[in-house]
């Protein structure tokens, strides 16, 4: 019973993977692609307000920082500074949590939120969070998924004019699955560095009330380009597969 509802399953979704449009695709696309266009502007007006409140201890991002892995037990972590803007992340191959400038040097609630995110990577590191060591196995694959995916399908689709072998766009598919379920597995990364941010901005009292909501509402705002990111790798996919399957009825 439950093995034929399974290939049921199954068989609905190739169904409609099947008969899925390369305009309808595409359509997800142009969507999924405006939705990340509104996501990134509300990100940056939401970071320019709150750059804009200072931080009531009066601390900096790299204080700040230095403060949470202290409180953290994690040792053997450097904060120091990167240029550019919201170019701020973990690095475990250094051991560095690396802040841009404003948030290094900055003494606002944005500077504090992003700073504690960013250590909250490094927390997960040292605990060994799986969903963290997950992604870390992936990305030699991803690195090289990421570039040779979409050459892959070019070639496969020129194949598929000149022999009808669709083989060499399925691999490149393939690939492009991969890109896409490291996407999903950064989600629950990333939300829950910004749950152990906040978590310690408000066991540590440097932020609360208002503050406290400023930080929240701008770590939510950071996380959904990840979510925005994870939602264009699919709709990428299915355009990809809508074209193929296009070729394979003409």
């Amino acid at each position: 019973m439950f093995l034929n509802l399974l290939q049921a399953s199954y068989e609905g979704q190739s169904h409609i993977l099947s008969n899925l449009t390369t305009s309808e695709a595409f359509f997800m696309v142009i969507i999924v692609g405006i939705a990340g266009f509104i996501v990134q502007a509300r990100l940056r007006s939401v970071v320019s307000k709150y750059s804009q409140v200072p931080m009531p201890a009066g601390l900096t991002g790299a204080e700040i920082a230095e403060k949470m892995l202290r409180e953290n037990g994690v040792h053997g972590v450097t904060v120091t500074h990167t240029g550019g803007y919201l170019t701020d992340h973990f690095n475990p191959q250094t051991m560095t949590v690396n802040l841009s400038d404003d948030v290094y040097y900055g003494r606002s609630i944005t500077a504090a939120a992003i700073a504690c995110h960013e250590c909250g990577h490094a927390v997960q590191h040292a605990q060994g969070y799986a969903p963290l060591q997950m992604r870390s196995a992936l990305v030699p694959l991803v690195n090289f998924s990421s570039q040779a995916a979409s050459w892959l399908i070019i070639i496969g689709l020129i194949m598929t004019a000149s022999s009808g072998s669709q083989l060499m766009c399925w691999i490149g598919v393939g690939l492009m699955c991969v890109s896409a379920l490291f996407s999903i597995i950064t989600l629950p990364v990333e939300y829950n560095a910004s749950d152990r941010a906040l978590e310690w901005l408000q066991s540590s009292r440097l932020l609360v009330g208002e503050d406290l909501e400023g930080a929240k509402i701008s770590l939510r705002w950071a996380a959904r380009t990840y979510l925005v990111a994870a939602l264009s790798a699919i709709a990428s996919i299915l355009y990809y597969v809508a074209l193929i399957n296009g070729r394979r009825r003409d």
